[in-house]
This record gives C-alpha cells, sequence and structure tokens, in this order.
C-alpha cells in the first residue's frame, strides 16, 4: 500500500491519538468497582505490564514503521496465517466493542437530560452514533485527526477533574470507602471480574503504527510519542479512579453512569452553577466516547485493509474512498455488524448495564487475543531479524527482555481468563461463560473460513 498515503501525522498528533486511544472513559468506572485495591493494581500492572508493553511496541514500531502495525510485525514474524488471525480478531474487536461504548453514550445522554429514556431509546442513540463514527471515520485522516486530538485534551481535562473533586469531596466530608491499610490490598472476589479492566485500559501503544505510512519521521516520534504518552496516561488514569472511589461508595457505582454520577454527586451542592458545570463536563465525555472510538476505528480499519491488500481477507475490506483514500467499505461493514449487535443485544437484556457488559467482554476477549501473538512475535524477530535496524531498542541485556515480553504474555492470558468471571449479579453463570466462550470461538471460525477462501481463490479476494 506504500505511496497511497500522505504522512499528515506529526509528532503532536501522536501523542494526542495514543492518549485518546489509551485513555478510555467507558472503563474507568468498571475499574473504580473493584474499590481501593485497585490502586494496587494500576500500579502493579504499570510496572509489570505497562512499562515493557510500551518499550517493546516502541521497539517493534520503529523497526518496522508500514501500514498495518500488529498485522505486519505478526506476518515478519509468524508468516501470514497467524498474521490475518490477528488482523480479523483486531477489526472485529471493534466492531463489537463500539456498540458497548455507545451504550454508555445512551446512558449517560440519558443521565444528564432524560432519566426515563428507555432501553429501546437508549439502543437507537447508540446505532445513530455508530453510523456517525463511520462517516466521521471515512473522512481523510488529515481532517478526521482532530476527532481524537481534541477528545484527548477533553478527556485529560475530565480525570483531572474528577482528582480535584475528590479532593474536595475528602476535605468536607471523608473518603466515600473504607480506607484502612487492608481496604487497599488485593482480595479474591466477585469485583476481580473488573481486574481485567485494568489490562485492557492499559492497550493501544501499537495503533499509531497501523498507519504507519501516514506518519512524519515514525521511526523518531513513534518510540517518543509512547514513552510520554505513556506517563500522563497512567497518572490520569489514577486521578480519575481516585476521583470516583472518593465521592461515590463501592456498591453506588454504576459502570454505566459512574463518571457522571461522581461529578453530579458533588456539583449538587452549588445549585444552578453546579448543574451548568455538570452538564459541561457531562457534554465533554459524551464527546470523549464519540473521539475514542473514532480513534479506534482509524487504526483498526487501516488494518484489516492492509491484510485485504495482500489478498488475504476479502477484497471489499481493503477497497479506497475515491477521494479520501480510507477503507470505507471496511467502515460501512463495521457499521453494519455493530448496529445488528445492539438490536439483538436489545432483545436479550434488560437493562443498559447488562447490554454494556456482555458486548464489552466479549469485544474486550476478542481484542486481548492477537496480543497473545504480539510478544513472542516481538522475540522472534529479535533473533530472526537483527540485520533490520531498529531505531528504538529495547534496553536491558537479553534475560531482561525474555522477562518482559513474558510478563506481557501473562497479564494478556490472565485477563482473558478473569474475563470469564462474571462479575456480581450475574443471574446464570453458565449462561454467561457458555455465551462468551462460544461467540468468540464463533468469530474465529469466521475469521479462519474468510482467509481460507482467499488463499484458495486469490484472484477473487483481490
Amino acid at each position: 500500500m506504500e505511496g497511497k498515503y500522505k504522512r499528515v501525522l506529526n509528532y503532536w498528533d501522536l501523542f494526542f491519538f495514543t492518549v485518546c486511544a489509551i485513555l478510555v472513559m467507558d472503563t474507568v468506572a468498571a475499574s473504580a468497582g473493584i474499590g481501593n485495591q485497585s490502586y494496587f493494581w494500576w500500579i502493579l500492572t504499570l510496572f509489570l505490564f505497562f512499562i515493557p508493553y510500551g518499550l517493546i511496541t516502541a521497539e517493534l514500531g520503529s523497526a518496522w514503521p508500514s501500514q498495518g502495525g500488529i498485522y505486519v510485525w505478526v506476518k515478519e514474524a509468524f508468516g501470514e496465517g497467524w498474521a490475518v488471525m490477528t488482523s480479523w480478531l483486531y477489526w472485529i474487536n471493534v466492531a463489537f466493542w463500539m456498540p458497548s461504548v455507545y451504550m454508555l453514550f445512551s446512558g449517560t445522554l440519558a443521565s444528564l437530560f432524560f432519566p426515563d429514556l428507555s432501553t429501546w431509546w437508549q439502543v437507537a442513540i447508540a446505532i445513530i452514533m455508530t453510523w456517525v463514527t463511520v462517516i466521521l471515520g471515512i473522512v481523510a485522516l488529515e481532517k478526521s485527526k482532530w476527532v481524537p486530538n481534541l477528545g484527548a485534551i477533553l478527556k485529560a481535562l475530565i480525570m483531572i477533574f474528577l482528582g480535584v473533586l475528590g479532593i474536595a469531596w475528602i476535605a468536607k466530608g471523608g473518603y466515600a470507602n473504607p480506607g484502612g491499610v487492608g481496604d487497599f490490598l488485593p482480595t479474591w472476589s466477585n469485583t476481580l471480574a473488573f481486574l481485567p479492566v485494568v489490562v485492557y485500559n492499559y492497550m493501544g501503544f501499537e495503533l499509531m503504527s497501523s498507519a504507519g505510512e501516514e506518519i512524519k519521521n515514525p521511526q523518531k516520534n513513534v518510540p517518543k510519542a509512547i514513552i510520554f504518552s505513556g506517563i500522563v496516561i497512567f497518572l490520569l488514569y489514577v486521578l480519575g479512579t481516585f476521583g470516583i472511589l472518593s465521592v461515590l461508595p463501592l456498591e453506588k457505582i454504576s459502570i454505566v453512569t459512574g463518571i457522571i454520577d461522581s461529578i453530579k454527586e458533588v456539583m449538587s451542592n452549588f445549585g444552578t452553577a453546579g448543574e451548568v458545570v455538570s452538564i459541561a463536563f457531562g457534554i465533554a465525555i459524551l464527546y470523549s466516547f464519540l473521539a475514542n472510538m473514532v480513534t479506534w476505528s482509524i487504526g483498526a480499519n487501516r488494518v484489516v485493509a492492509s491484510t485485504a491488500e495482500d489478498g488475504k481477507l476479502p477484497r471489499f475490506f481493503g477497497h479506497l474512498h475515491s477521494k479520501f483514500k480510507t477503507p470505507d467499505y471496511a467502515y460501512i461493514a463495521m457499521g453494519i455488524l455493530g448496529s445488528l449487535l445492539l438490536v439483538g443485544n436489545g432483545f436479550l437484556e434488560e437493562s443498559p448495564a447488562n447490554i454494556f457488559w456482555q458486548i464489552f467482554a466479549l469485544s474486550s476477549l476478542i481484542f486481548l487475543l492477537p496480543y497473545l501473538l504480539m510478544f513472542p512475535a516481538f522475540l522472534k524477530l529479535r533473533a530472526s531479524r537483527a540485520e533490520v535496524s531498529r531505531p528504538y531498542r529495547v534496553p536491558g541485556p537479553k534475560w531482561l527482555i525474555w522477562v518482559m515480553a513474558c510478563l506481557g504474555e501473562f497479564f494478556i492470558a490472565l485477563a482473558c481468563i478473569f474475563f470469564f468471571m462474571p462479575p456480581e449479579g450475574t443471574e446464570n453463570v453458565l449462561i454467561y461463560e457458555l455465551q462468551l466462550g462460544g461467540l468468540t470461538i464463533l468469530v474465529l471460525i469466521i475469521g479462519l473460513v474468510l482467509y481460507l477462501a482467499c488463499r484458495k481463490n486469490p484472484l477473487k479476494s483481490r
């Protein structure tokens, strides 16, 4: 796909793009749902997962800065079969994740303006937002990049504001949850169903490399953006978690409206001015959901388009808009899948919160699976492609490199397993696990069938 794109992303675009991609509003409340022990997990995963993952991604992104990102890395290491499955899973998880994010969008909108909005109206709003994302994604990247750029700034302001509210709330009436030393230590309970969300919240460093041929000086700017955005992301996540736990008791934290509930709880003490502030930040939260999905759809659709361009997936995935040079058919397919999933879950689930978690758990499990290949790919490429220039190289002796990659693999595998642990209140655990496992297997089978069909008839795939 070389030569089809303009290099329009500079360092600051990459910085904001990465902050917007990784700093996700839709799971901050779910992370806070772990309780005070979430601080322990944020810090532990920072050193044992987030930093190693960021450094490894920086090396891969600087050594192979071509269009496709993780698809290219896995292909270089393990061949086209594994790479195609990586690309397929990377794309379809965003198609599944988008509905869950927009259920949060409609839930937050209802909390702000329409408290009696029915579940089906919330589903309808989520479908509309899905297609707004499709339209924005098809627009040229030099224009659509401003959506995540602004989204990153607003997300940072929301997290900082949550932290400030938490401090003010503690000064006035104390911390809303038990504050003993033991309360901050990890325990085994149903709240650990939300633990993989912490790992999930750290994912996305490789997303910028999916548009490698649209980045200015990627060998220099990719590692630099990863390192500095990573520091900002960790601090903002901890601030946001602290703000929610300071204001809301654990039993009152909603995974759908936890952020806006915290803001409204504090601002209710300031009359009309407080209500205006709540609405303003509520609108910023709504925009952050949109920015998040635009950001991830930009990356995921370019990954699958690169795969289709190689003739390894159906050709419509690689179709580029005649004017904007964006994978328009891939976006449209993503919109159709997301809409169908919303309607289907609307019939199966009674509450927006249940719809959100069911779709979120499925999309997240599918999302994490490609990373089970990324860390081994890093080790394989270190050994088999040592001659490739690496403008950035993970520092340290060989044993430390192996430890870092193995830790990344361990945390991803652990998160995948923990997603099968249903949240508290799930009526039928077995059905939950069978649905999650069955749908994941179905997605894998569909991806394999598409790849084998294109491999058997390569001319038809192009």
